[in-house]
């Protein structure tokens, strides 16, 4: 609505032919009813934009599925591209510019898009790329069923929200927003001539969006600094350069009407030289040189009226030179200082926008000038502006040189008053969202310029209307952009109202994490604010989430690390390699009886000690089957119990340093049994043995009684004689073993006084034979068997070690009396 004539624009109404009406109350300007409220189809989602509590999302229903779009016939595909095209200006129409030394590379690029390649454009800012699109556009457009379809790239980083332009401009889909898979399969249907401006990804981001439609040939216009396409994307590159000087020379004539002059053209000869010819530069300079005409023909007619009284000018005309050739490359202050002032408010507008210009019906109220829509066409005929897609922008250059000469100090006042302006258009309700999104630039760069009252303000009134047009990426931006500047202000609730915003928007995009994330940061602020109807709203959408969590978990379920004795308790089939050498455990050996100790006769053989036999497993017959040896990945750890920690069963999975399973050792061969016979002889030699402890137990006994007095207490033993063969010899019976030859015994060493020997830890007590002869029995009670020492870390030394602890013979000569007395085991 153009509020400053009172008359209805052709861009107040949704954008494209097929675009659904808007409703009454939106038709109607002084209908300021409730809120929008749009419904949307986005993927498998029902969603439904609500500007108050928040959008509401839930599964489609059966039945209520969007069917197959079809695509757009030729007549709405014109429609639409007459729709993108920059709005026609008010003001007197500014002459068409000629395309001049183009002819070669229009025709090589109509050429290769006709062969169905696609062709990356490359050429500084201000070369002529647009110009040279439209042209290619006109030649291209019976080459290709769905026809030329033109895109901007400008901002876009990622495939995603061209794919989805690319498929609204092609398909009848409105109001709908085709899930990933969906698009991905649409957009591979499409066979176009897609010409893409100010495109800024390259690499695998270009490679994406090219795999996804394999039936379109494209025409990319990028700058030399853009990311190069990857070498496998097979893209033709044809570089734009400057004109030449007779080119040069031409459009500059046709710039300013008339032929040039020498001196001018002397000068544009040194300005091609030092713009390398870019046809912008040349734009401009026409723009000073009429400036300069206008200047002087004003001077003219001054000398021949004699100036009023009351007029402020001088009388003193004063003649207009050539501008430098500094201000004439970098001509935006000079240009700047010749345009009117509403003009030059628009510049600053501009400068604090970041460069993005708004709609010329925004101008009046922004300026507060009635006639400011009328500056848009004075500064793109001088050339500071250009167009990108469906708005203008400030030219390459200009906002730098511009900001340099002061028009920047005013940039936050000015970014408040866009602010605050965008605040009550975007909100009102006869304003099409479509509308809208074509100020997306203008009211993000007012978004970030604003201070965050005014910036929580038209988060709050463009998020809507963002939604509702489908530009989601100006969506999430917007949303983010509120949720940071509520946070500031301390706005609960606007906060709590971003968060949920951002939630559904991700859960729309399949993002599942990102969509629980805020929902639940969403959920908790209106929580605590008592907001039972966004709190119901929250937890609704974040059902659909953990919905979407478990078919995902059900269809991909995630990798589990286990020990190694895990899966083979839990049943599975698991190939474990056993080592060549471990054998198979041997049955357990029956103990044979005990064998009884027999005292020998003392003599003075040497004692033979006989070595354990080792327990030997018996043989196991060996298949004849061949038998392949396996080195264990990780080798078989020696644990006994199972491990506890997590650092345990690491240690025995993964070992720090695994070595292969030893060599497989000779197996021993089994000892041969023993003789029956040898097995009765020890029998006897036991029991023999037994009683002859017996008596001689008696005899102690007996003799024990005595009154004699018990000798002192001393050392042991000395030194020990040498032994003689017994005055009295034992009586052996017939079942008895014959006499072994006496046994010599060892050095005793001598121990302290009072100072028992202990025996060694884990070894039974050595026995030593006493030869020390007693002159009387002793009267002390017998001793009493001391039980060896517990096994402890510090053993102590034996005197004296024997292979088998054995009874000996004590033999006592005293008159005619002989005694055996036993050496009991200590």
């Amino acid at each position: 609505m153009d509020r400053t004539h009172g008359q209805t624009e052709q861009h107040e109404q949704p954008t494209g032919g097929s675009a659904p009406a808007a409703p009454t109350a939106a038709a109607t300007p002084a209908a300021a009813g409730p809120a929008r409220v749009v419904s949307l189809t986005a993927g498998g989602f029902a969603l439904t934009v609500n500007p108050v509590d928040g959008s509401e999302i839930e599964p489609l229903r059966p039945g209520t599925e969007p069917a197959r779009p079809a695509k757009r016939a030729a007549a709405a595909r014109a429609a639409r591209a007459a729709a993108a095209r920059p709005p026609a200006l008010p003001g007197p129409a500014a002459p068409a510019r000629p395309l001049l030394e183009r002819e070669e590379e229009r025709e090589r690029l109509v050429r290769l898009l006709g062969r169905g390649r696609s062709v990356r454009l490359t050429g500084p800012s201000g070369s002529g790329r647009s110009a040279l699109l439209d042209a290619v556009a006109d030649r291209c457009e019976g080459l290709a069923p769905d026809g030329v379809v033109r895109l901007s790239g400008y901002g876009q980083q990622q495939p995603g929200e061209l794919l989805h332009a690319l498929y609204a401009t092609v398909y009848e889909a409105d109001q709908q927003r085709p899930g990933r898979a969906e698009l991905l399969a649409r957009v591979r249907e499409i066979g176009a001539v897609v010409l893409l401006d100010d495109l800024e990804m390259g690499g695998t981001a270009l490679d994406e969006l090219m795999r996804a439609t394999p039936e379109c040939a494209y025409l990319l216009a990028a700058t030399p600094d853009t990311r190069a396409p990857s070498d496998d994307s097979h893209v033709e590159e044809v570089f734009l350069g400057g004109l030449g000087k007779a080119d040069c020379l031409e459009l500059l004539e046709a710039g300013v009407g008339r032929p040039l002059t020498d001196e001018e053209t002397a000068w544009a000869g040194d300005l091609r030289f030092a713009s390398e010819g870019l046809p912008l530069r040349f734009v401009q300079a026409a723009a000073l040189l009429r400036q300069r005409d206008e200047l002087n023909h004003h001077a003219e007619d001054d000398e021949e009226e004699e100036p009023g009284v009351f007029e402020e000018r001088p009388r003193d005309a004063v003649h207009v030179p050539l501008p430098t050739l500094a201000e004439g490359a970098a001509p935006a202050e000079l240009l700047a200082s010749r345009v009117s002032e509403s003009a030059r408010a628009a510049l600053r507008i501009a400068c604090a926008l970041g460069g993005e210009l708004p709609h010329h019906a925004h101008l009046p109220a922004l300026v507060g000038d009635t006639h400011a829509d009328t500056a848009v066409a004075e500064l793109l005929a001088c050339g500071l502006l250009t167009p990108v897609g469906t708005r203008y922008r400030l030219a390459s250059g200009v906002a730098r040189q511009l900001e340099e000469v002061g028009y920047g100090d005013t940039a936050p006042e000015e970014a408040r008053t866009a602010a605050r302006h965008y605040a009550w258009w975007t909100g009102h309700a006869s304003v099409v969202p479509e509308r809208v999104a074509a100020e997306a630039d203008a009211v993000l760069a007012a978004l970030a310029g604003a201070d965050v009252v005014a910036a929580v303000l038209l988060a709050r009134t463009a998020a809507p209307a963002f939604a509702a047009s489908l530009h989601w990426e100006a969506w999430e931006r917007v949303l983010r952009s509120g949720a940071e500047a509520a946070r500031k202000a301390g706005e609960v609730a606007e906060q709590a109202y971003f968060h949920h915003e951002l939630g559904v928007l991700a859960l729309c995009e399949e993002r599942l994490d990102r969509a629980r994330a805020e929902l639940e940061t969403s959920i908790g602020l209106r929580g605590a604010l008592a907001d039972k109807r966004g709190t119901v709203a929250g937890r609704r959408a974040l059902a659909l989430v953990v919905d979407g969590e478990t078919a995902r978990a059900a269809a991909s379920p995630p990798l589990r690390l286990e020990a190694p004795g895990a899966a083979a308790a839990a049943g599975e089939a698991v190939t474990v390699a056993t080592p060549a050498a471990a054998a198979p455990k041997a049955a357990p050996v029956p103990k044979a009886a005990p064998v009884s100790k027999v005292a020998p006769v003392a003599s003075e053989a040497p004692t033979t000690k006989v070595a354990p036999v080792a327990r030997v497993a018996p043989v196991v017959p060996v298949s004849a089957e061949a038998v392949t040896r396996m080195t264990p990945v990780v080798p078989v750890t020696g644990r006994s119990d199972a491990p506890t920690t997590l650092s345990e069963v690491f240690e025995d999975a993964f070992p720090l340093n695994p070595k292969p399973a030893p060599p497989a050792a000779p197996r021993p061969a089994t000892a041969p049994p023993p003789a029956p016979g040898r097995r009765r002889l020890v029998l006897l030699a036991g029991a023999g043995a037994l009683a002859v402890v017996t008596l001689g137990t008696v005899v102690s006994l007996a003799l024990s009684s005595s009154d004699s007095a018990p000798p002192e207490q001393g050392p042991a033993v000395s030194s020990t004689p040498a032994v003689t063969e017994s005055a009295t010899t034992m009586v052996n019976s017939g079942n008895d073993p014959a006499p072994e030859p006496p046994v010599s015994a060892p050095p005793a060493e001598t121990s302290a006084p009072g100072q028992s020997t202990a025996p060694t830890p884990g070894r039974s007590p050595a026995r030593t034979p006493s030869r020390r002869p007693s002159p009387t029995p002793p009267k002390s009670p017998p001793t009493t068997p001391v039980s060896p020492a517990p096994t402890t870390a510090d053993p102590s030394p034996t005197p004296t070690e024997t292979g088998e602890p054995t009874p000996t013979a004590t033999t006592t000569q005293t008159g005619t009396t002989t005694s055996v007395s036993p050496v009991t085991d200590r």
